[in-house]
């Protein structure tokens, strides 16, 4: 199993360092962000070392998405979360703090929650659409 001695999310996995735990088995651990931006606040994991969700191996990111659904379900259960945002960062100019994979799973309340995650759309033309899609479709 990949692991970096210097990871603070490889450290977690391992119980290295404390975590409050949501969910755990042999390949994918859930825990409350210790700098929450909403209540219930929950990373998920993989306790093996992926930089980012680009590295993951399709069958493990299939295991991590389960798992962030059933949190996000009991976040709206228990927690009266009025709604979920799931998300993950990839590299710096995304966000990524933490160079491990990791979902975050940030329940949303109807009070003003303190986060807020706005997208602006940008002008654009049809013609530019079409050729992004055909750049991106050439990559695939």
């Amino acid at each position: 199993m990949n692991y970096d001695e210097s990871c603070v999310f490889c450290k977690i996995g391992r119980k290295e360092i404390p975590a409050a735990i949501v969910y755990e088995d042999s390949e994918v651990m859930a825990f409350l962000d210790i700098n929450p931006v909403s209540k219930g606040h929950t990373l998920v994991i993989l306790k093996e070392h992926f930089r980012n969700f680009n590295e993951v191996p399709k069958n493990l990111l299939a295991k991590v998405m389960n798992v962030c659904q059933t949190i996000s379900q009991a976040s709206i259960m228990e927690l009266k979360a009025s709604g979920v945002n799931i998300l993950t960062n990839i590299e710096k100019a995304a966000g990524q703090e933490v160079m491990h994979f990791h979902v975050h799973i940030i329940p949303r309340y109807e009070t003003n929650d303190g986060f807020n995650l706005e997208m602006k759309p940008l002008a654009h033309e049809e013609k530019e659409l079409t050729n992004i899609a055909t750049m991106i479709k050439r990559a695939m």
